[in-house]
């Protein structure tokens, strides 16, 4: 299949503005009605256009959405996320950050303060986070797909403190806790006197591979307050959302 066809066909596809077929693709590109028919079936059989009900009209597709935003870089995200996050920050008074589902793992990417120099918090710092012991990290684990819980459920469980949850039976539970609340928390599960809390950032045809979150000390992130925060944080993370998939 010639590359630059296939190029110039999903990018007439996603201008557009609507479903394309066959007899529109060749108007477009002045692309031979047969090669169009089979551009348009091949693309579609590779998951990059979607057939729509009415047959023989094409959408971009759910994989190449999927590529899309998978494949922006970490500046990127970040700076579409920033501004959100910081607004946050400073209406929390506490550290507010963005993660991001790796391969192997969730890693912190970005960081946001308030910023007023006389209140004290907590800073996250950046980078991995283990799957069963970091809010930011289950709460994405417990909206992924069956088969990737497993994963973490069978897999092996690093206690970091004494409040980590190192068993099958205590980690199932927490992920069903927070399908149910739409939030996770983390309670000195890595480090004693600290807290946190995340919410999971959903793209539509992409899934869940964001969390936004808060973090703070033990003696500030009381269940109430957590409870609080969780509620607003699902509200940020829907913000994210809207913002990254936009700026797709």
């Amino acid at each position: 299949m010639n590359l630059d066809r296939v190029m110039s066909v999903l990018e007439t596809v996603a201008i557009a503005g609507r479903a394309v077929s066959p007899s529109d693709l060749h108007a477009m590109t002045k692309l031979p009605l047969p090669t169009c028919y089979r551009l348009l079936q091949s693309l579609a059989e590779h998951g990059l256009l979607d057939e729509q009900e009415e047959k023989s009209r094409y959408l971009v597709g759910d994989r190449l959405v999927r590529i899309t935003h998978l494949a922006k870089t970490d500046a990127d995200v970040c700076a579409i996320a920033a501004p959100a996050l910081k607004e946050t920050a400073i209406a929390f008074g506490e550290a507010v950050f963005l993660s991001r589902f790796r391969k192997d793992g969730v890693a912190i990417v970005h960081v946001e303060t308030p910023a007023d120099p006389a209140v004290s918090y907590v800073h996250p710092g950046l980078g991995y986070r283990p799957m069963h012991a970091c809010s930011c990290s289950k709460v994405i684990a417990a909206f992924a797909d069956e088969a990737f819980r497993e994963t973490i459920l069978n897999g092996p469980m690093k206690s970091y403190t004494e409040q980590t949850r190192v068993t099958r039976d205590a980690l199932e539970a927490e992920f069903g806790r927070i399908r149910e609340t739409g939030f996770a928390e983390c309670v000195e599960e890595i480090e004693v006197g600290v807290s946190s809390v995340a919410a999971p950032v959903t793209l539509e045809n992409v899934g869940t591979v964001f969390s936004v979150g808060a973090t703070g000390p033990i003696r500030r992130f009381t269940p109430a307050h957590r409870s609080e925060l969780g509620a607003r944080l699902i509200g940020l993370a829907g913000t994210v959302g809207e913002a990254i998939a936009f700026r797709g």
